[in-house]
């Protein structure tokens, strides 16, 4: 590209003569700050995007990508569900399960809390909840006496594994006297660090038949819980469900549930990358102001190269090397 007549006139004029010192100068802190500019860009956007990747990791870890909700308050048919979703391109798992807030108790402890159903298998899918065990395991999980809690709920509760957590759901049988809640101690087989204090906090994790027989849901469940390859582009993924599912249910991705904290996650970069894009045209208004300068400086010694013989683009490549 850049042939030996080029090369030679371009380092002869990367030497300042006496008496140029001075646009020599400007050149190089043009160098500099343009290189300052871009590595700043550069730095700053992955730690941005290094920051959005690790809260989606936490934030949809437990939560799933995608939720599909039946037309009304359950799925009687979840199975069929649960396998005409896994069909989708961009699917990777689609789980069923049984989601109520419920009071948690033990001993003087007592704080809400938000009760999950699933088997075990699909625990075992969660990663976030079975590769972070810190006490027990989930080979007993799946008994109908058996929950699985995180640390923060642990600690504030003095649950250890085998003791007892009870929970209280408000939505009883009706009687005499009232309605009387649900009340049922489970025996604590795991207990789980999701890496969210919310989650460790509040969250509880039944066997599948258990949610449903505690909840009076035979043969039902609340939602399918689905897990996509590319979390960011959960669109087309959305639209491939409610298409193969014929608008029997809702479907709803994180970006609906979570619209809030998305949009100023979105914001944030935005911003961010508009000022950084700023200093990057600050950066580049000092070469073009060098390049100038210099071509002014040069007039002469251009007059005398294309009287030479050298062409246009011979002098084009010389300024650009």
């Amino acid at each position: 590209m850049f042939g030996p007549f080029e090369r030679m006139v371009a380092g002869r004029y990367l030497h300042a003569r006496r008496g140029e010192r001075f646009v020599s100068v400007i050149a190089i802190f043009s160098l500099v700050g343009i290189a300052l500019g871009v590595a700043t860009l550069i730095i700053v956007m992955s730690v941005m995007n290094g920051f959005k990747a690790d809260l989606l990791g936490r934030i949809l870890g437990l939560n799933g990508d995608l939720s599909v909700y039946g037309v009304t308050r359950t799925i009687s048919d979840y199975d069929d569900v649960a396998g005409r979703v896994r069909q989708v391109p961009g699917v990777v798992s689609a789980a069923p399960l049984v989601e109520s807030q419920v009071l948690l108790n033990s001993g003087n402890y007592n704080a809400g809390g938000l009760v999950r159903g699933m088997t075990r298998n699909d625990l075992i899918a969660l990663h976030e909840v079975s590769d972070n065990l810190v006490a027990g395991t989930l080979d007993d999980f799946g008994d109908d006496d058996t929950i699985i809690v995180g640390t923060t709920l642990a600690e504030r509760a003095g649950l250890t594994v085998g003791g007892r957590l009870t929970l209280v759901s408000p939505q009883g049988a009706a009687t005499a006297f009232g309605t009387m809640p649900r009340v049922r101690a489970y025996r604590v087989v795991a207990i789980f660090d999701a890496g969210v204090n919310d989650y460790n906090a509040s969250y509880v994790f039944l066997p599948l038949h258990a949610a449903q027989v505690y909840f009076q849901l035979p043969g039902q469940v609340t939602q399918v819980q689905v897990m996509t390859r590319d979390a960011e582009n959960v669109a087309p993924v959305r639209q491939g469900i409610e298409k193969a599912m014929d608008g029997t249910v809702r479907v709803m991705d994180w970006t609906q549930s979570n619209n809030a904290f998305f949009g100023a996650v979105q914001v944030e970069q935005n911003v961010m990358f508009l000022i950084l894009t700023l200093i990057i045209l600050v950066a580049a208004f000092n070469v073009i102001s060098s390049l100038i300068m210099m071509v002014k400086d040069k007039s002469a010694d251009i007059a005398v190269l294309r009287t030479l013989g050298a062409t246009r683009g011979a002098i084009m490549r010389i300024f650009l090397m």
